[in-house]
């Protein structure tokens, strides 16, 4: 199955797109120092006052591309998209890293989840989990908005995070028989799961989903080995066995 236009486009870091100087509208905002359009609020405000906000995070269309800026334009005419000078200067912002970290809790806790280790991604259901998770299975939308947040967060060099949320739902799909549409799972394993650049985890994620779809079961004490590996050994794979001489 070939990949879909946008993720080639992703994960070739968007070759002979030219960056924009005078364009900083995301830097400024997660430096607290722009407000977002249209909803004139800057982005502490929103970590403020929206999180469990759920029908405003819902049905307002307009923050997800201030929140998550990638290189691509959103149907927000008013953000603009993520330019390479920026996502450099963000990167380096260690009150802007933590600033995309309170917006990727804000999302996960939208959809049922927590962010229970920053270091290994390690992802868990949220406190009335039930409920987040029905809407998520009613509301597609939020799939193309997933799509944008994995995207989002390799660019700002947290793509760790990718996996720990992919293999989360995956755990959720293959053990407990959650999140599992086919809708959901078509975004996963053509968009979702190809939102990592790291060609050897992506090709390990990729393996395990079609395991997991194939009916082995991805449970989550191997949810949570596979991330204490890549934190141990720098690689989601399992090591493999050598062949030696004797």
């Amino acid at each position: 199955m070939s990949l879909p236009r946008d993720i080639r486009t992703f994960l070739s870091h968007y070759h002979g797109q030219a960056d924009d100087p005078q364009a900083s509208d995301n830097l400024l905002f997660y430096q607290n120092r722009l407000r977002c359009q249209p909803d004139d609020l800057l982005i502490s405000e929103i970590h403020q006052s929206w999180r469990k906000d759920y029908s405003r995070l819902e049905y307002n269309h307009g923050y997800i591309q201030w929140l998550f800026p990638i290189r691509e334009n959103g149907m927000n005419f008013e953000a603009q998209a993520l330019q390479l000078h920026e996502a450099a200067a963000m990167k380096e912002d260690s009150d802007v890293i933590e600033r995309i970290k309170a917006s990727y809790g804000l999302m996960l806790d939208f959809y049922g989840m927590c962010l229970l280790n920053f270091e290994t991604g390690l992802v868990g259901r949220s406190e009335g989990y039930r409920a987040r998770y029905r809407n998520l299975l009613q509301a597609p939308h939020n799939n193309l908005r997933i799509t944008r947040i994995l995207k989002c967060l390799s660019e700002m060099g947290l793509e760790h995070l990718n996996a720990g949320f992919l293999l989360h739902v995956l755990n959720e799909q293959s053990e407990h028989k959650q999140l599992n549409t086919s809708l959901i799972r078509d975004s996963m394993d053509r968009w979702w799961a190809n939102c990592v650049r790291n060609e050897a985890d992506r090709e390990w994620i990729g393996l395990t989903i079609k395991k997991a779809r194939n009916g082995e079961i991805f449970s989550r004490e191997k949810y949570e080995a596979s991330l204490l590996r890549r934190k141990e050994t720098g690689s989601i794979a399992e090591p493999q066995l050598g062949c030696t001489d004797v």
